[in-house]
């Protein structure tokens, strides 16, 4: 089958598909992809690819679609939805069965957000507890009001078992991408995003891109953000090299130094002179500082986490037993995921896109080896439990090691400043007054004036009265011989502290 070519002024649509764990997204792009695939059959597609192009052919022709198969809700949050950011139109998948859950409003959420239409594909209508009036009820007592039901959101019922419904929702895709009139330039230099990277043992940093506009063409480099790649090893979505890539390809290119953040916006440029100076460019424009505005809420690193369970009333406890663990200012741990069965590949993928490598944490469930395997390449943390006290430990110890660490000064001695006395060279003497904790010869101290440090020093010498003495408890006076090369005055604070990881 030939892929339909881009012409100036049009593009296949970008879609994304998004919806609730387990509602059936899977099926559907599995189905897409092994009966709609461009060139072929999809056996040459492996597990890492997140996007793929397919051919759906009706009465006015072959029309391209390209299919962001986003890896979860997860990583739309840790992405700021950058999956949706890119796409043309959004499916929101919800099940014939269950209606909308939990991450159907937040999927809803982030489609409003992007501002893009969306289709709305009611899955498992094969199933024997399929109900398409109640699914559409759900989606109504959330202000989501299809066609039929007093809106125009475009539905269709599928079924990705046996295909039906599939050609009427590829139908609606191209009517709503149709009527936002999707277009773009192939004679331009490519642009578009990096949506997933991986560090491959034998080939190195290796990136998938979605060409938004213009075109990649081997011989050129690429440039995302800080990272650039010559167009040297380019493979279309099923792996096969490719010389050029036009609007709307997923595309992978290997090479990248370094390996780019997932989400970053790339640029094709004709050599490595102007990749480099684009690149630097970059870097100095993220290293200057932002204009002053309102304070902000402290940022929190998101710490994504899945539990897999041997049965759902189990995963609900496991919930519950988190939302009791300690909460840290600077980070936020979420629960972005809660299944049933063995731990598998797909889990870790769903957390492998996320800025903060996440935890999977098992009750009476087996890791798969494949799982475990990419686990460890992935920096993602797995564990599994029999006994729920353990597993809720090993979470809390767990949690608290990822937890941001800062250097924190602590005072342990303060005192106040009565009076200076003298003052050669860096010998300073005073006299004081203990506040808090005790204040002992040899120790180095820091000196205060209206919360502001002014100098440290070392204390020489202590006495109190007229008695030379190691050290001053708490509430009495003393005097002091400093070596500083601050001038104390009366008012000042004298601090002993410590610094530690907190």
């Amino acid at each position: 089958m030939t892929q339909p070519s881009a012409t100036s002024g049009s593009r296949p649509p970008i879609v994304a598909i998004v919806g609730h764990i387990d509602h059936g997204k899977s099926t559907l792009l599995d189905y897409i992809r092994n009966t709609k695939i461009v060139e072929g059959e999809a056996g040459g597609i492996t597990q890492h690819l997140s996007a793929y192009q397919a051919v759906h052919e009706n009465s006015t022709g072959k029309h391209a679609i390209t299919f962001l198969d986003t890896p979860g809700h997860a990583a739309f949050v840790g992405m700021r939805s950058r999956g949706l950011e890119v796409a043309d139109v959004a499916i929101l998948i919800v099940s014939a069965e269950e209606g909308s859950k939990i991450q159907t409003l937040e999927a809803i959420e982030l489609i409003k957000s992007a501002k893009i239409p969306f289709v709305v594909a009611f899955t498992k209508i094969d199933k024997p507890g399929a109900d398409l009036e109640r699914a559409k009820m759900s989606l109504l007592e959330h202000q989501v009001f299809v066609e039929g039901m007093g809106g125009d959101v475009p539905w269709v019922g599928v079924s990705g078992k046996t295909g039906e419904g599939i050609p009427e929702l590829l139908d609606l895709i191209l009517l709503s991408a149709e009527l936002e009139e999707i277009t773009a330039d192939p004679t331009l230099p490519g642009r578009g995003l990096v949506i997933e990277a991986h560090t491959e043992s034998k080939r190195g940093n290796t990136a998938m891109l979605i060409v938004l506009d213009g075109s990649v063409i081997s011989g050129k480099y690429v440039v995302a953000g800080e990272c650039i790649a010559p167009v040297r090893i380019m493979e279309n979505f099923l792996g096969k090299p490719i010389k050029e890539a036009v609007p709307s390809d997923p595309i992978r290119i290997v090479g990248f130094t370094p390996l780019p953040p997932v989400g970053t916006r790339f640029e094709v440029v004709e050599n490595k002179k102007l990749a480099e100076a684009a690149a630097a460019a970059n870097k100095n424009a993220k290293a200057k500082p932002e204009a002053t505005g309102p304070a902000e809420a402290t940022e929190r690193t998101v710490l994504p986490v899945i539990i897999k369970t041997d049965v759902a009333g189990t995963g609900e406890a496991v919930a519950h037993e988190i939302q009791k663990l300690p909460q840290h200012e600077k980070l936020e741990v979420r629960v972005i995921a809660r299944a049933v069965g063995a731990i598998s590949e797909g889990d870790v993928k769903m957390l492998a896109g996320s800025s903060t490598p996440g935890i999977i944490a098992g009750f009476n469930v087996k890791i798969e080896p494949a799982a475990r395997e990419l686990a460890e390449r992935q920096g993602v943390t797995v564990n599994t439990f029999d006994i729920i006290y353990k597993l809720t430990e090993w979470l809390e110890a767990t949690i608290e090691e990822r937890r941001p660490r800062e250097e924190v000064d602590e005072v342990k001695v303060r005192a106040a400043v009565l009076k200076c006395f003298s003052v050669q060279g860096n010998r300073v003497v005073l006299g004081g007054r203990v506040e808090e904790g005790t204040l002992t010869e040899g120790q180095e101290v820091r000196l205060v004036r209206r919360e502001e440090e002014i100098g440290r020093g070392k204390i020489i010498s202590l006495q109190t009265g007229k008695t030379p003495a190691k050290k001053v408890e708490a509430g009495s006076e003393f005097g002091a011989m400093l070596k500083t090369d601050a001038i104390p005055a009366s008012g000042d604070k004298i601090e002993v502290y410590t610094t530690v990881i907190k």
